[in-house]
């Protein structure tokens, strides 16, 4: 087994460590969902508090394992493969963040949650950024429109250009900390502009191409 799929199972299974361990202190009912102001609106059990960001942690780890081995362009997945796997680490520490987010909250820490992801949302934005530079055209991840994944050009320049401004997001995302206010519209406005933004420009690119 390679390193860094080693280095994200210790990364779950701390996840579920810490579940076990904390199951007993934990409130029979624990906040699990808080809105755009960073209060709590939705309950769950604690089993559930506890277990099921671990268990999606895991089925993620899975699914990505299983992606490079049935995807019809494998070859391509492999000559990003590094970026791939960090890809998965960072989402899996995505995740564990967000749980260990509300482990703190039920054990009587009070915060604005919303205002805690910012950063965390930055971060995998502009990492998302990176990886997109490196991605190949496959099926499964970057940029998916009928005319990259028809072309390795339009793949190239399509990526190129999503990269730029995923990065520009995390900028943008990141500046939200500073207005809490509006910090949902500052992280909803920049992905929908971009992906509208992309689709448009990967059929742009390909037409051109064409002609």
């Amino acid at each position: 087994m390679k390193k860094i799929n080693i280095i994200i199972l210790l990364v779950i299974a701390i996840s579920f460590v810490s579940g076990v361990y904390l199951y007993s202190i934990m409130p029979d009912e624990m906040a699990s969902h808080w809105n755009t102001q960073g209060e709590v609106d939705g309950y769950m059990t604690k089993f559930w508090g506890l277990f099921l960001m671990p268990f999606v942690s895991l089925a993620v780890f899975l699914l990505f394992l299983l992606i490079p081995k049935i995807d019809p362009l494998k070859k391509n997945i492999e000559k990003f493969r590094e970026y791939f796997d960090w890809f998965i680490f960072l989402i899996v520490v995505f995740l564990l963040y967000i749980h260990s987010l509300s482990i703190f909250w039920n054990l009587g820490h009070s915060f604005n949650f919303s205002k805690m992801m910012i950063p965390a949302l930055a971060v995998l934005f502009f990492a998302i950024g990176i990886i997109l530079k490196k991605a190949k055209r496959n099926w499964f991840f970057g940029i998916r429109t009928p005319w990259t994944l028809s072309n390795d050009i339009v793949w190239e320049k399509t990526h190129q250009m999503g990269s730029r401004l995923f990065k520009l997001a995390a900028i943008i995302i990141l500046i939200a900390i500073f207005s809490p206010k509006y910090s949902i519209w500052m992280i909803l406005v920049p992905i929908i502009a971009i992906t509208l933004y992309l689709i448009v420009y990967s059929y742009l690119e390909y037409r051109q191409l064409k002609k």
